[in-house]
């Protein structure tokens, strides 16, 4: 829901309004209902806000709003979903509306802005100006559902020196400020090829960073100085959770989660738009339809789309679990030329570099969904929480391997890969090759697991810094024992916010569609770390919890399938459809167009991927997404 802005300059408030409106402009799909600026000259402080109206339409949801005592004025993206619980608990004041923003800001008069985050239980970015102590915060939800960028203009570096303070929901709005310089970040695009997205706290822009999940900003104009506050993090509750576990028996458990699941959708159903629901007939997805639909007198809508090849195409399966359940099914069959017509919108989408495939069908099933509602729920977070990806299991099959071969023999398949050699025993499957080799001579099962999720490891970057993510994410780890819990939350610290909730983020606003999850509520965040790991993997199968509920409300005939992902054929595309394309972005003379690249380790790769030799098609992905956001986006920077 929404999108906000904001300038703190030394300026006339004749611009400061105009340059928060244009950067308001930018990200218009993300609230189109309605818009809004809030400027005070003497603090040169300006907030913008652009609203999809969900709850409460009227104008006492306008926003910035500011609290009944005047010291707040604030911006909401996102939704505060036990807003109405919070109201009971407040002081009673005369409201104006209905709206969660309403009470947001009460919170603030009557706890402050720390205290009163803390009880927020909800997905939300939020921009509060404090006039009495003339400060800003910056507050990003628990989990990282809702985007939030800040940082200095004009190549500030420690002072306004004719620069200003900006942040807003979407990097294309920060562009739009007349004094940002964008300088590209080297480091972050090491980075980003080695992941396939940006890692929090980087951006791809020097001087403009992420806030991190469960963390209140706070800039001090006077002393140009930024402190953070952690209210939540991932590692706190892996922390408590695994420190205190649940005692109870399997039964309980499931009677426990089943529970927070219920309360949890249905604060997620409420709205005054039509909502539906994301159905790919997977189990997380399945789950939150049954407990959905069993909360409505009248089918719910649910959407999925499918592909024309077989391999990709999970619309059967979520067709059979929407006729069990009974639900209004909406599902269409995108053609490849479809599929195909999106890349070009990806870069508008995203913002920045960002290389996760099934960028294409979530953005394809939210532009179907929007035609008929304006919120949907999903089942992300199910994997990272209960133990969902293959990737664990594998990574543990691997480690076996690893603490029984000879060093010397890891070392050795290592070698040979990086001479090619392994061409000789594998035509097809080249990287995966290269990769496990690297997992195999992995010192420990933390190097092991970030090796698994490395997708290029070559010198790509002209002249860039080494910027070890793995080192910063492993600072102050919480003493897991359990290796697929320690997999799980560096999931939750990185992958989880950084790629899948990014993904689904833009492509949802980008239709003016609100994306809710159920499985993030925090209760459940918190009881999924307290159960002990037989209730989430077991028996070469994770989320075991979740499957034994959800047998309660769907055949398990229905759902007990291989996980397939939200993918496309995009190794045959790009030897196919997508190869003059993709030939002309991968060009060594494109590449050396931006200075950025070193081409020849690509143009080996994708001639191994068109000859059929190797299969590199998550490798050129991340490259071509660089290569297509920099023909969009790097350009000079505009003048006022």
């Amino acid at each position: 829901m929404c999108g906000l802005t904001g300038v703190i300059a030394a300026a006339s408030a004749g611009d400061l309004q105009r340059d928060v409106r244009r950067m308001c402009e930018a990200i218009a799909h993300r609230g189109p209902d309605d818009a809004g600026e809030w400027v005070d000259e003497s603090a040169g402080v300006a907030l913008g806000f652009r609203r999809l109206a969900v709850i409460d339409r009227s104008a006492a949801g306008h926003q910035p709003m500011a609290s009944a005592s005047g010291r707040y004025v604030a911006t909401l993206n996102g939704e505060i979903y036990n807003f109405e619980r919070l109201r009971g608990e407040l002081p009673p004041i005369s409201y104006r509306g209905h709206s969660d923003t309403e009470v947001m800001v009460a919170a603030f008069d009557a706890w402050g802005v720390e205290q009163a985050v803390e009880r927020f239980n909800g997905m939300f970015s939020i921009a509060i100006w404090d006039r009495e102590r003339r400060r800003l915060h910056l507050v990003r939800d628990r989990m990282g559902v809702k985007p939030l960028y800040y940082g200095f203009t004009g190549g500030f570096a420690g002072g306004f020196a004719g620069g200003a303070f900006v942040f807003a929901s979407e990097l294309k709005a920060i562009r739009q400020h007349p004094l940002f310089v964008p300088r590209i970040d080297r480091g972050a695009v090491r980075l980003y090829l080695r992941f396939l997205y940006v890692p929090a706290p980087f951006s791809i822009f020097e001087g403009i960073h992420k806030a991190m999940p469960g963390t209140v900003v706070t800039f001090d104009p006077s002393t140009r100085s930024i402190s953070t506050h952690v209210y939540a993090s991932a590692r706190t509750a892996a922390s408590a959770g695994t420190a205190s576990r649940f005692t109870g028996s399997e039964a309980d458990a499931e009677r426990e989660l089943e529970s927070l699941l219920r309360d949890s959708v249905r604060l997620r159903m409420v709205a005054d738009v039509p909502v539906g629901v994301f159905l790919s007939g997977g189990i997380d997805s399945s789950l939150v339809a049954a407990l959905m639909q069993e909360e409505c007198a009248s089918p719910i809508r649910t959407f999925t789309i499918g592909f024309r090849d077989s391999a990709f195409d999970e619309s059967p399966f979520a067709r059979r679990v929407a006729q069990h359940l009974g639900t209004n099914h909406t599902e269409a069959l995108i053609s490849e030329q479809e599929a195909l017509e999106v890349i070009p919108r990806l870069p508008d989408i995203y913002d920045e570099p960002f290389a996760d495939v099934s960028q294409i069908p979530t953005y394809l099933v939210a532009k179907m969904a929007r035609s008929q509602v304006t919120v949907t729920l999903s089942g992300d977070g199910g994997d990272e929480l209960f133990g969902g990806y293959d990737r664990y299991l594998l990574s543990r099959r691997l480690a076996n391997v690893r603490r029984w071969l000879p060093p010397l023999i890891g070392r050795s398949m290592s070698a040979l890969s990086r001479r090619g050699w392994d061409r000789l025993f594998v035509r097809r499957d080249r990287q995966r090759v290269e990769k496990i080799a690297r997992v195999l001579q992995s010192p420990d099962d933390d190097a092991a697991y970030f090796e698994l999720l490395s997708h290029s490891h070559d010198e790509l970057v002209i002249d860039a810094p080494r910027a070890e993510v793995p080192a910063m994410l492993q600072s102050e780890w919480p003493p897991l024992q359990h290796p697929i819990e320690r997999m799980m939350l560096f999931d939750q610290i990185s992958y989880l916010p950084d790629d899948i909730l990014t993904k689904v983020d833009r492509a949802t606003m980008a239709v003016s569609l609100e994306a809710r999850e159920p499985l993030l509520d925090p209760r459940i965040v918190e009881l999924a770390w307290r159960l002990p790991p037989s209730m989430k993997f077991r028996g070469g199968q994770g989320k075991y919890i979740l499957r034994r509920i959800l047998r309660r409300h769907v055949p398990e005939a229905l759902t007990d399938r291989p996980k397939m992902g939200f993918g496309v054929p995009l190794a045959a595309w790009l030897r196919g459809p997508l190869r003059a394309w993709a030939g002309a972005l991968l060009d060594p003379d494109a590449i050396r167009q931006h200075g950025l690249l070193d081409p020849e380790p690509i143009r080996l790769r994708w001639e191994e991927h068109l000859s059929g030799r190797s299969d590199w098609k998550f490798y050129l992905w991340g490259v071509l997404m660089l290569q297509l956001w920099l023909a969009r986006w790097d350009d000079p920077p505009k003048t006022r």
